[in-house]
């Protein structure tokens, strides 16, 4: 019984002896320990009872603090309005992904077009009676050129 008394009171001596820091000023810088020079004017500072300084409150918690703790009807609320952020984001992100999709698409399509008319082959088309035509070299050039700023439009 008596070890286990010394045991106990030496943990709490240790414990309270590590709680505190003395600090000094040596040649104009402050330091901090726990021997400090002979004639040095020392303070004595405490350790938090945790050993670990209080957590700061976020920037957005200050009104929560002030109107206390939320109801159950005003955390449902929270919840719901984080929800519907929750959805409109995920909305934003698939519009967003179908549009980068199509712009792919298009631009395929463009470079397409152009390796077609720089071929070299004849190239055809339908007019208005349904009949086939073969475009001579002004029309192939013209749509050349045009093709080719589609591609610089769409793929860029």
């Amino acid at each position: 019984m008596p070890r286990i008394l010394f045991c106990l009171a030496f943990a709490a001596a240790a414990g309270s002896a590590q709680a505190q820091i003395k600090c000094w000023n040596e040649a104009g810088k402050r330091v901090c320990g726990d021997a400090p020079p002979a004639g040095a004017k020392v303070t004595t500072m405490s350790a938090p009872a945790s050993g670990a300084a209080p957590a700061a409150a976020p920037k957005g918690d200050a009104k929560a603090a002030k109107k206390g703790p939320m109801t159950p009807a005003e955390k449902e609320q929270d919840y719901k309005k984080r929800q519907l952020a929750a959805e409109k984001d995920a909305e934003k992100a698939e519009a967003e992904r179908k549009q980068t999709e199509a712009r792919r698409e298009n631009c395929a399509r463009a470079q397409e077009a152009l390796r077609a008319l720089e071929s070299g082959q004849r190239i055809t088309r339908v007019d208005a009676k349904g009949e086939r035509y073969y475009l001579d070299d002004a029309q192939i050039a013209k749509e050349t050129a045009e093709a080719r700023a589609g591609v610089q439009k769409l793929c860029n």
